[in-house]
């Protein structure tokens, strides 16, 4: 099997197009068709469903995408780590992240990088925290910041950034304005202001709320802090967000979700196993460990 075979695979899969796939990998599109069919009687199955205006999976294409991608990151990291060794840190560095994570200044970090280390393209995506701890275990980035979604596997290891408990954000003219704290049990029948279900803040209320029996409904979700601040600022509803949330808009009356685990907020770095992780990911780890000096 070569590994020209599971780029040009790859990329297919990503286009879900012959044509598109060829473009982009500068590639004759007929040498592409060419590659593919190889693989295929290689591997006595088909990968793809073809049709006149895009390509899927099979069920054997998609159990051969993950290991594929995860392939070629281990043999991009092998290239970079002999540059690293060669006194050279060179190639991509594909970095994911949620909205507003506590633990660490993305930017700020991001822009020490890219001065200590200028050969090397920098990449960031945002996402929620389950789909970040997918990319990551499949090779597609090289580390992410998120909310601990799961236990360390195989395929994916954390380091732990910070801890922080849930707080309550209501209008300073709300009723539940002038409590000392709250339980989810005062607050179940509220109008919820919350996230996508993918984002950690929202997956940490949701445990919150599960640890204690309590029920509730989500009737404004959002995809991002400044309308969820916003919807909460026009008193239309509460929101259960980590601490530093607090912050953000210092008009909001904050209040500290009480009968909860303390530290219900863990935002980690997740990073595959240490063979594959990158040399550039290992140096923006030392770099963050040491406070970016």
């Amino acid at each position: 099997m070569e590994l020209r075979h599971l780029q040009h695979f790859v990329a297919v899969a990503e286009d879900q197009h012959f044509t598109r796939a060829a473009e982009r990998l500068m590639v004759s599109q007929s040498g592409l068709s060419a590659s593919i069919r190889a693989l295929e009687r290689e591997l006595r199955a088909p990968l793809f469903v073809r049709t006149t205006r895009r390509v899927t999976l099979t069920e054997a294409g998609r159990a051969l995408l993950g290991e594929a991608e995860r392939i070629l990151a281990q043999v991009r990291a092998a290239h970079e780590a002999v540059a690293a060794v060669q006194g050279v840190l060179r190639g991509t560095l594909a970095l994911g992240t949620e909205q507003c994570i506590a633990g660490v200044h993305v930017a700020g970090l991001l822009a020490a990088f890219r001065r200590r280390h200028p050969d090397v393209e920098i990449r960031l995506r945002q996402y929620g925290s389950g789909t970040l701890a997918e990319e990551v275990a499949a090779g597609r980035l090289d580390l992410a910041f998120a909310y601990r979604t799961q236990a360390d596997t195989d395929q994916l290891r954390s380091a732990s950034l910070t801890t922080e408990p849930m707080y309550v954000l209501c209008h300073p003219e709300h009723h539940l304005a002038g409590a000392a704290a709250l339980a989810p049990q005062d607050i179940a029948g509220e109008v919820f202001v919350d996230f996508h279900p993918d984002f950690g803040p929202r997956r940490a209320t949701d445990a919150a709320f599960a640890e204690t029996g309590v029920r509730r409904t989500v009737a404004l979700e959002v995809n991002d802090v400044h309308s969820l601040l916003d919807l909460v600022d026009e008193n239309l509803g509460i929101a259960v967000v980590p601490r530093h949330f607090r912050h953000k808009r210092e008009a909001l009356t904050a209040l500290p979700l009480k009968g909860t685990a303390e530290a219900a907020y863990e935002t980690v770095a997740l990073l595959p196993p240490h063979r594959a992780t990158s040399p550039a990911a290992r140096a923006l780890m030392t770099l963050l460990e040491t406070g970016g000096e």
